[in-house]
């Protein structure tokens, strides 16, 4: 189960890299330009700036995720429920993200595999508690 608690931390760090950058940018430029993104994106979402799921975004997938991997790095007795917390809410954020912005490209099938290996990976630290 090591290699599994290593390519989990792996999965977080990834998924960290990623949101923490771009959530960040969408909160100090909400139209998204510093994302090469404009409003247009928002469309068929609620939202009319990127403000709001770049929070999300920052926190949700960045800090929480680089929570997630230090308390499994230190084999926290929270950390598999933590993973598998992660692991959904990374592919619930792809999910509802496809349907707000009504298209697909690459990095959402990436990220939607790491949350899907996520829960499922937590799953199994679970299960060989």
């Amino acid at each position: 189960m090591k290699k599994v608690k290593i390519i989990c931390i792996i999965l977080l760090l990834f998924n960290a890299i990623g949101a923490l950058p771009a959530g960040f940018l969408f909160i100090i430029d909400p139209t998204g330009s510093k994302m090469g993104m404009n409003t247009h994106y928002l469309q068929h979402s609620p939202f009319n700036t990127f403000l709001i799921p770049g929070i999300v975004l920052f926190m949700v997938n960045g800090v929480y995720s680089l929570l997630t991997a230090y308390f499994t790095y230190k084999s926290h007795p929270k950390s598999v429920l933590m993973v598998m917390a992660q692991g959904s809410l990374l592919l619930g954020w792809i999910i509802i993200q496809v349907l707000m912005l009504q298209m697909t490209d690459a990095l959402h099938y990436i990220m939607g595999t790491v949350g899907f290996m996520l829960l499922v990976l937590g799953f199994l630290l679970y299960k060989n508690k």
